[in-house]
């Protein structure tokens, strides 16, 4: 089947599963996150098509949005199955959306080029102005406080702990976001992660002098 039918089938099938979601995981998450993945492998030199349908479906999988894990990548391998694609496509493609989540730290490494840019591609979403509302929007349906100074964030945990424990909407900087940016795989997303990172930085500090009510601590002569 030709590579653009196959991109424009996978486009529909992530918006007709994905387009009501209020998690931050919603297509328009899925459309960021392609158009990234294909301007990093155009950059780095990696197989385009691979990158842009693994990264159109990575998140029609997610263990929070399904049942399971394995009910997520079945309905992914059988989507994929019906596309008349090489057999080594579908098995690439279904190895990078089942190696790129964060799960806490605990993923070993990816190793193709092409898992690589999917997963900078998500993880740069995951940060910046647009990681921060994405975070509280996560937050919110999940139920999380946006804060809670005596709930410290925490330091180690297991995956499980790590996607069911109790945290907070800023807890959640320090448990991953702020980790991302030396997690970055490509030279293309560590640079774009630089800046992103600082924003984070900067939205912290601007939220935690507002929490603590310190604005009027600050030279206001300017």
């Amino acid at each position: 089947m030709e590579q653009q039918h196959v991109i424009d089938e996978a486009r529909r099938f992530a918006r007709e599963q994905l387009g009501d979601d209020s998690s931050g995981h919603d297509w328009w998450h899925i459309d960021r996150v392609t158009r990234m993945a294909v301007l990093l492998a155009s950059k780095e030199g990696a197989d385009v098509f691979i990158c842009e349908l693994a990264a159109l479906l990575h998140d029609v999988a997610d263990e929070k949005l399904n049942p399971s894990l394995a009910a997520g990548m079945a309905k992914v391998s059988d989507w994929l199955a019906a596309q008349e694609l090489e057999p080594a496509v579908v098995h690439q493609v279904m190895d990078i959306i089942g190696s790129i989540s964060y799960k806490g730290g605990h993923n070993p490494p990816v190793v193709s080029i092409e898992a690589q840019i999917v997963q900078d591609a998500d993880r740069l979403d995951a940060i910046g102005a647009i990681g921060i509302a994405r975070t509280f929007a996560y937050s919110g349906w999940k139920g999380q406080l946006i804060h809670d100074p005596e709930l410290s964030p925490r330091k180690e945990m297991t995956a499980e702990a790590y996607r069911s424990g109790k945290s907070t909407a800023i807890a959640h900087f320090d448990e991953k976001l702020l980790k991302l940016k030396n997690l970055m795989n490509t030279d293309t997303a560590k640079q774009i992660a630089e800046d992103r990172h600082r924003v984070m930085e900067q939205f912290l500090e601007q939220f935690h002098q507002e929490w603590h009510g310190l604005e009027l601590d600050r030279d206001t002569s300017h």
